[in-house]
């Protein structure tokens, strides 16, 4: 099964946000069931460098029993609407499509902390023989919980400080979607948004007004 979720090459908190997305057909939820949640971590698995993740593998997801998984999609679940309805908070969005299921700024707050804070971590010290010592930030727990866990870390960090300066509500026509703005130039999550926004305005500029 392969994710029905855009996948722009986006910070992976961001590309959690963007499992709601809109087509033609209205607003979709590209976590609504446990394989679909699955399938959305494989796709984003090169994106999971967090070096608490060191232990963590696509096989570690593939083996989860399907109360584990029914768990972990809770917790994407979420942290996704929490995530949200920050990213709603920070871009002062205007999309009523858009809107969080998470509707209480607080409650995100919450909802991010307390994943973040789910598992301990801690620094260990690693020198193998003839090698160069390094330091390895090592988490307890299992797999679903450890990857949750990481995202909601990696989202403290880009609420906490000035990238969620760069974050931006797409505003394509129909659009749901978020990113972060890495080129003073782009205005939308994708060349796809920007043409359909250009050939909107171009219908605008050129109909004709009514008899």
């Amino acid at each position: 099964m392969r994710t029905r979720a855009p996948l722009l090459g986006e910070a992976l908190p961001v590309e959690l946000m963007n499992t709601v997305w809109a087509d033609r057909d209205g607003v979709h939820d590209a976590l609504d069931e446990p394989a679909a949640a699955l399938a959305w971590l494989r796709a984003v698995a090169p994106g999971l460098d967090h070096p608490g993740l060191d232990h963590v593998s696509l096989a570690d997801l593939d083996a989860l029993p399907p109360g584990d998984l029914d768990q972990l999609t809770r917790r994407l679940v979420r942290l996704r609407d929490a995530l949200r309805r920050l990213a709603a908070e920070a871009t002062g969005d205007p999309r009523s499509a858009a809107a969080s299921a998470t509707s209480d700024l607080q409650a995100a707050v919450t909802a991010v902390n307390e994943a973040a804070g789910s598992l301990p971590r801690w620094s260990a010290l690693v020198w193998p023989p003839g090698g160069p010592p390094t330091l390895q930030t090592r988490t307890s727990g299992r797999a679903a919980a450890a990857i949750v866990s990481a995202i909601a870390e990696e989202a403290v960090v880009l609420f906490g400080q000035d990238d969620r300066l760069r974050l931006r509500a797409c505003q394509g026509p129909g659009c749901v979607l978020y990113f972060l703005k890495n080129h003073p130039r782009r205005e939308w999550c994708s060349a796809a948004c920007g043409n359909r926004a250009r050939g909107a305005r171009h219908y605008r500029r050129h109909r004709r007004p009514p008899a």
